[in-house]
């Protein structure tokens, strides 16, 4: 059966909206009709090549939708149940699954490499990280998808599968803040505007963002923020006044810089936190000396997928969504449709905030 998809021909190529040949499920398999996808900076870098998956494939890893059928062995979901994607599934039996770390799964994009449809010319299409949800339809590892929470509309829950998963878990998860803390939240797209919230919800005493652009400053302050710095060389200086010279208690990273992840470093109080999650290229080098590692006894950490746990996060999620305490809908700045991702993908690149919802 023939849908619409964007399709990345190769890397550094722009998308292609066009048709594509989608099979039935198989064994094992979920067929999706998308309701909405979210357009996140990862499938920027995955066009870019700065994340490498098989090409040509079909981009979107951030969606929500319909079960129109099931392949044989499929139990958990049937036609008609709403359901999120879950981009990296984890497999249960690698040494990172057996120590509970599900996010750093070893098997988790192995799906990545599969042939899962093909274009109308019989050209092999791979399912970018996993679920290719830039797409009318898409089928997809039962492992993939999850039920959607009692509550959440459909094309808000699309949201959970990246942005605020990654951001809700960097803050809880990682960084683990604690009620009265203060925080720095550096970059406002989609992940930076879930982190503003959790920490809101975590108690933060003080909420400072980060951003290069003043026209996120609304944004910022509606998911939580309560002081906004736009960034320069003085921003560790500027967070530190405003934290009675010492610093935050944790630092957030979502640009994946190297010069906003040191200057969250420096942001960050003697003996305080910084967590990454912004996904840098492999030109982005940051350095420290041995002497400062020790004096200041800072914790730096990675963060994948917000150290999350996408089955037992999505209902503790559900029901901050429920108690009006996460609001999806701030996380959106524009509804586009499949033929504007292309023009959201440039908004990216030019610094422009929050998250585009691709509804369909």
């Amino acid at each position: 059966m023939a849908v619409r998809a964007a399709v990345l021909p190769a890397v550094g190529s722009p998308l292609e909206i066009t048709g594509i040949d989608l099979p039935d499920p198989g064994p094992g398999q979920v067929r999706i009709r998308l309701a909405a996808a979210g357009v996140c900076h990862s499938d920027l870098s995955l066009s870019d090549g700065t994340m490498r998956v098989p090409v040509p494939a079909v981009l979107g890893h951030e969606g929500a939708g319909t079960v129109v059928a099931v392949g044989e062995g499929v139990g958990h979901v049937a036609p008609g149940d709403g359901v999120v994607l879950n981009w990296a599934p984890s497999c249960g039996a690698c040494h990172a699954c057996s120590l509970g770390e599900v996010w750093l799964c070893a098997n988790a994009l192995k799906g990545a490499g599969d042939v899962y449809a093909r274009t109308a010319e019989g050209t092999d299409l791979h399912p970018g990280l996993n679920v290719a949800a830039f797409a009318e339809e898409t089928v997809v590892s039962a492992a993939c998808v999850l039920p959607v929470p009692e509550g959440v509309p459909l094309t808000d829950a699309a949201l959970l599968g990246c942005a605020v998963l990654t951001g809700y878990g960097a803050v809880h998860h990682s960084a683990q803040v604690r009620p009265g803390e203060t925080v720095a939240v550096f970059g406002v797209g989609g992940v930076g505007l879930a982190a503003l919230q959790a920490a809101r919800i975590a108690g933060a005493s003080k909420i400072v963002a980060v951003d290069v652009s003043a026209e996120k400053e609304e944004l910022a302050r509606a998911a939580g923020a309560t002081d906004y710095v736009i960034a320069s060389e003085n921003t560790a200086r500027e967070i530190r006044a405003l934290t009675g010279k010492q610093g935050v208690d944790v630092a957030v990273e979502c640009a994946g810089r190297a010069v906003s992840i040191r200057t969250a470093w420096d942001s960050t109080r003697r003996g305080g936190r910084t967590t990454v999650v912004g996904i840098g290229g492999e030109d982005q080098q940051v350095t420290f000396n041995a002497l400062e590692i020790f004096h200041w006894g800072r914790t730096l950490s990675g963060c994948v997928y917000g150290n999350s746990d996408p089955a037992e996060d999505l209902p503790v999620l559900a029901e901050h969504i429920r108690a009006g305490r996460l609001d999806l809908s701030a996380l959106v700045t524009e509804r586009i449709s499949l033929e504007g991702i292309p023009a959201a993908f440039e908004n990216m690149l030019a610094g422009k905030g929050g998250r585009a919802l691709v509804v369909f």
